[in-house]
């Protein structure tokens, strides 16, 4: 189940918007329209766009967007007014209802609509019906709308392409129109997104452009070992990491991409070292113990750890609670223990007596991590957040020791002390879904969204478990589609939306979306998804590339481990 959380604009703020309209001189005086409309008396269209108006709204919120994208346009209709055409224009765009969109945006036209958001919508529109031509001339009109014309081009592009090959033929040609802005920054993002579309020659071709127009800048070369390493051209990648090492030992920014980039070639000794270089801070330090960490490089970790705890007789609360990290890191659990207790004060006091209930149930001293656990849940003297935070870590342990009524009694006293809390019962949530109790996991997140009714979070997750857990799919799409009115380039809820217009049997749909959040985020289960909807297609020698990836990125992946048994891949 996609985990992941991103805030998005309330639903709730929507209403309050859409309501300021229609007592606004704005809509009282529709906007001028062409001379061949006819007159329309003030009131009238302020009494004839409250109904379509508060039916969108009240759609939207459902997560009915084909009704809600229909009931704005004969609001706008009914108002003559540009935003609620705009408005319409939008929603019809993410419900994929492009007939409708289109009138909405000719409506939008006709009141004088302009600039870089209605070129964004006729360019999406452009490329979804196939007239490539049309919409590269509104992408190369985008560009040069306005200083962020170039971001607005690729988020339009992403957006409207039918699929990888259109949206790779639309990058090549703007490239080649020579409208990109001589900005490093655009140009590294548009080589990104061709590497992301799987387009090695376009990405080569981009790089060698930003390699000429910026020549000796350490970023080009990143960027070149990024597109070197997505290639399979690891010892060339190294390579030129190697060349621009020596620029970062006064850059900590560019040591961290360096590092980032070794990362990415499974070298993470060397991140480590990168990271090593320059002037040294707790953070550094944190990251360094858990690159070496992930390398299993106790040798080098131990060596840290010396280096640190030498310059730690001085009680400096954020560098024992690094001390104490690290020696949970090497398995020194005692010496661990000793650190955290030592941590006098400060923010990092409560971090530490968490951590130390942790370490203590890694030494199998249960009872005494519970205890401490418990204390910390009643000391009144405690963040607030420390306090929760104890509930959800003595539940997670519980669940490790596979004691579920211990882990659910856990998150019952928490609930009780925090009543509806949204964390807690998001967690407990995700328990009952992981156990298969998928009805306490469904009201789990409904009470999250009777406190909290736009949390994209909760809509995501439910409308998620609905789809993969029942067959109530309508409910599951109408969820993840509110979801995705707030956040529409959220990879977590496209993946969602994808694999319910798999479920509904919408399969070329479902490729369509499944590739694009693929784009956005490389992530097993995403990968996971988009090969089995291949496989069932009958497109298998593609689909196993995909389970190879997801393989390769978490081969303990339960999306992953249930598609390969669903498929026999």
């Amino acid at each position: 189940m996609p985990r992941r959380r991103a805030s998005g604009t309330p639903a709730r703020l929507l209403l309050s918007a859409s309501l300021a309209l229609i007592l606004s001189p704005a809509l009282a005086a529709p906007a001028a329209r062409s001379a061949a409309a006819a007159p329309l008396d003030a009131s009238a269209a302020t009494s004839a766009a409250l109904e379509p108006l508060l039916t969108g709204e009240f759609a939207l919120q459902a997560g009915k967007l084909k009704e809600a994208a229909t009931a704005y346009a004969d609001a706008a209709r009914a108002s003559r007014d540009r935003e609620l055409a705009a408005r319409a224009t939008d929603i019809a765009i993410v419900a994929k209802e492009d007939a409708l969109a289109a009138q909405s945006l000719a409506l939008w036209r006709e009141l004088g609509g302009s600039g870089a958001p209605l070129l964004a919508s006729q360019a999406v529109l452009a490329l979804r019906s196939g007239d490539e031509r049309a919409a590269l001339r509104h992408l190369d009109q985008l560009m040069t709308a306005d200083e962020s014309g170039w971001r607005r081009a690729l988020a339009a592009l992403s957006t409207g392409s039918k699929d990888p090959p259109q949206a790779a033929r639309l990058l090549q040609k703007l490239i080649e129109g020579g409208k990109l802005p001589n900005d490093l920054m655009a140009w590294v993002a548009y080589g990104l997104y061709a590497q992301r579309l799987d387009q090695p020659k376009l990405t080569e071709r981009i790089v060698a452009e930003v390699v000429r127009r910026f020549p000796g800048n350490p970023r080009v070369s990143l960027l070149r070992a990024s597109q070197l390493r997505e290639d399979g051209n690891k010892d060339e990648a190294r390579k030129v990491l190697e060349s621009v090492a020596g620029q970062a030992d006064a850059d900590p920014q560019l040591r961290g991409l360096i590092a980032q980039e070794y990362d990415a070639l499974g070298d993470l000794q060397t991140a480590a070292a990168t990271l090593g270089r320059g002037t040294q801070d707790d953070q550094t330090y944190a990251l360094r113990a858990s690159l070496l960490a992930r390398a299993e490089d106790k040798t080098t970790l131990t060596a840290l750890y010396d280096e640190l705890r030498r310059n730690a007789h001085r009680p400096e609360p954020g560098r024992r609670l690094l001390l104490g990290q690290i020696a949970e890191f090497l398995e020194r659990n005692e010496e661990a223990l000793d650190w955290y207790r030592g941590v006098p004060g400060g923010p990092q006091r409560w971090v530490a007596r968490l951590r130390a209930a942790n370490v203590l149930h890694e030494l199998k001293r249960g009872d005494e991590a519970y205890a401490a656990l418990r204390a910390l849940q009643s000391d009144a003297s405690a963040e607030e957040d420390t306090r929760r935070d104890a509930y959800l870590l003595e539940a997670a342990l519980y669940a490790q020791d596979k004691n579920n009524a211990a882990e659910l009694d856990a998150y019952a006293r928490g609930l009780a002390a925090y009543p509806d809390e949204p964390e807690m019962l998001y967690a407990r949530a995700l328990s009952y879904e992981r156990n298969d109790d998928i009805p306490r996991a469904e009201a789990d997140f409904r009470r999250i969204l009777v406190a909290e009714p736009d949390s994209v979070a909760a809509l995501n997750a439910l409308g998620y478990t609905l789809a993969d857990r029942t067959t109530r799919y309508q409910e599951a799409l109408e969820l993840i589609q509110r979801a995705r009115t707030a956040e529409p380039d959220n990879a977590a809820i496209i993946d969602s939306y994808g694999w319910v217009l798999y479920r509904l049997g919408r399969n070329q749909e479902a490729l369509v979306e499944l590739r694009r959040a693929l784009t956005l985020q490389k992530d097993p289960e995403i990968a996971s998804h988009l090969a089995e909807v291949l496989w069932v297609s009958g497109q298998k020698d593609e689909a196993r590339k995909y389970f190879e990836q997801a393989r390769k990125l978490d081969p303990e992946n339960r999306a992953l481990k249930r598609a390969l048994e669903k498929t026999g891949a």
